[in-house]
């Protein structure tokens, strides 16, 4: 979610960031899990469930922790380390060309807040390649009871069908509501988390020097900027993947709209947001805080 504001790296930088921003990933995962299966479920079954908290215990009651609330967990740790890996490198080349192409800076370290929500939108063209395949395996196991599938189902075998069914075509389904999420998300993301570092900085502070708690209540209000802007593009991309449909994306919304009216297309934006507050808090501390050990010690 996070990436270098320096213009150059080696590789030894990279490696870094590379290695902080997957330990990030990681963590962020196991924090956000359980409200991010009420998410999907809440946004794919939104007849189902009366809310958040019945929809939880809902869960909890019928599968347990670990194949209810964590279901889904492996590939969506899989999604987040390959979705950062692949974002972070990308960011780096996109805050170059926003520098050198569009403002005309010498290199990324000065490129504008506007540059840097910008580099964040392109970037976000790349990792959704990496993204889409694995959150379509996340989603389907999450919500394997909605589905009427009482047989578990590990990701490898979910993946082994949907290539045997559909083929490579299969593993992409809802690329295009996963674009549309992602760039639009990544630039309200990058905009927000920068803007907060600059307005918490206090005058003649760099925003690099504001700390830890307040590093966090940046990323935390970045991640609710992303998922409020962007909600209604994921919930029509967790339908399009879990029940399969091939009608265009706008059609899949307006569907929604006329079923199950307007706000259903914001139908599980409460558990998202609860979830992206801590989760966004635990990516910054782990990727701060491992990139400063690693570069203190090697």
């Amino acid at each position: 979610m996070h990436a270098p504001e320096t213009g150059t790296h080696g590789f030894k930088d990279g490696a870094i960031d590379f290695t902080a921003g997957s330990l990030g990933a990681l963590a962020m995962v196991y924090v956000s899990q359980p409200l991010d299966t009420v998410k999907v479920k809440m946004q794919t079954f939104p007849k189902l469930y009366t809310g958040m908290v019945n929809c939880f215990v809902t869960t909890f009651k019928r599968d347990g922790f670990v194949r209810g609330l964590y279901a889904g967990t492996v590939p969506a740790v899989v999604a987040n380390v390959a979705e950062n890996s692949v974002l972070f490198a990308a960011y780096g080349v996109c805050q170059n060309f926003v520098a050198k192409t569009i403002e005309n800076k010498k290199d990324a370290t000065e490129i504008t807040l506007l540059g840097n929500a910008t580099a964040g939108f392109l970037a976000a063209f790349f990792s959704s390649f990496t993204l889409c395949p694995t959150e379509l395996i996340k989603c389907k196991l999450q919500a394997l009871h909605e589905m009427k599938q009482s047989k578990q189902i590990s990701p490898y075998q979910l993946t082994k069908q949907i290539l045997r069914n559909e083929g490579i075509r299969g593993m992409f389904r809802g690329l295009t509501p996963t674009f549309a999420r992602e760039m639009p998300g990544y630039f309200f993301f990058f905009g927000g988390y920068e803007a907060t570092r600059e307005f918490l900085a206090k005058p003649g502070q760099s925003k690099d020097e504001i700390g830890p708690l307040k590093t966090m209540v940046a990323g935390a209000v970045g991640g609710a900027s992303l998922w409020t802007a962007i909600f209604p593009a994921d919930v029509i991309k967790s339908r399009v993947q879990i029940q399969g449909l091939s009608d265009s994306m706008f059609k899949v919304g307006m569907d929604i709209a006329k079923k199950d009216g307007v706000l259903a297309l914001y139908n599980g934006l409460t558990p998202t947001i609860c979830r992206t507050i801590p989760a966004t808090a635990v990516l910054f501390v782990i990727y701060e805080y491992t990139k400063k050990f690693m570069n203190q010690y090697l």
